[in-house]
């Protein structure tokens, strides 16, 4: 019997709901999947081949990697049976507030748009960040002046890539048939429309729709909804609730049915998620 690529993961919460950060050591082939949210992290140990947003890339011990929320990805290890990385999750919302004033109405939206590079300076205010999180996530440092250490950081990574890495978000180039189809599936996650309904909707044949959805986003209809669940699960997790509440809410059968999608899509269980959030 194949012995199963060693894997193991941590998650660490933050003086935040809408960052947290993880910690891998694993063996894994990560099948494509895309994230809600932006992430950026050090690559400490081995090396990995991935596809991106702008196609393959490899990346190896001491490089910062990065993802935009939405964009496709997988990952697995090159040259040698595992590689460790520990990362930042952002909500978007948090990185906008870096581009402008934290009161404002209107924020513009920003794209990563080196996936793999190295840059000393960033990689030093990053790995900060991230040990500030294990050790706020471990209870050792959790006073206020504790969080607006880690405020510091924070803002000191978003800067740093914002004022080296990132653009502003063009104008989706995807036709208006297809945004609706993305529409009506992010509105509808428990109770999603059919390929037939959706094809009727824009006039154009299942064939072509299925085609067509997957070459804009890089998923099928069914594989892109499966991840908008457990991007659902993960946000009810971060905010308190219960394991089979978020199960139920983001339109999972049961918990185990949850737990396995969670666990390929994400590298580490809810369970891990909700002991990370408190």
């Amino acid at each position: 019997m194949k012995q199963a690529p060693h894997h193991h993961a941590q998650v660490f919460g933050s003086p935040w709901p809408s960052v947290y950060g993880t910690h891998l050591d694993s063996g894994r082939h990560f099948g494509r999947h895309w994230h809600a949210v932006f992430g950026v992290g050090l690559l400490e140990d081995g090396a990995q081949r991935s596809a991106s947003g702008r196609g393959s890339v490899e990346a190896f011990a001491g490089d910062v990697i990065t993802t935009n929320p939405g964009e496709v990805h997988d990952g697995q290890p090159l040259g040698g049976a595992s590689r460790r990385w520990r990362m930042v999750y952002i909500e978007p919302a948090v990185m906008a507030t870096m581009a402008g004033h934290p009161e404002a109405t209107h924020l513009p939206a920003v794209e990563l748009t080196r996936p793999v590079f190295q840059d000393p300076q960033l990689r030093q205010a990053l790995g900060q960040l991230l040990a500030r999180l294990e050790r706020w996530s471990g209870g050792v440092h959790t006073s206020a002046a504790d969080a607006l250490a880690c405020e510091e950081l924070l803002v000191a990574v978003c800067g740093g890539l914002q004022t080296q890495y990132a653009v502003a978000v063009p104008e989706l180039v995807h036709n208006t048939d297809l945004r609706q189809v993305h529409a009506r599936l992010a509105d509808a996650p428990l109770q999603p429309p059919t390929l037939t309904e959706l094809a009727v909707t824009v006039g154009i044949s299942k064939f072509q729709l299925l085609r067509r959805f997957e070459k804009a986003y890089g998923l099928t209809p069914y594989a892109w909804l499966l991840q908008q669940r457990t991007e659902l699960a993960r946000r009810q997790i971060r905010n308190g609730a219960s394991l089979a509440d978020a199960a139920a809410a983001s339109g999972f059968a049961d918990q185990s049915h949850m737990t396995r999608i969670f666990t390929r899509q994400f590298g580490f269980t809810p369970g891990a998620l909700r002991q990370a959030s408190g």
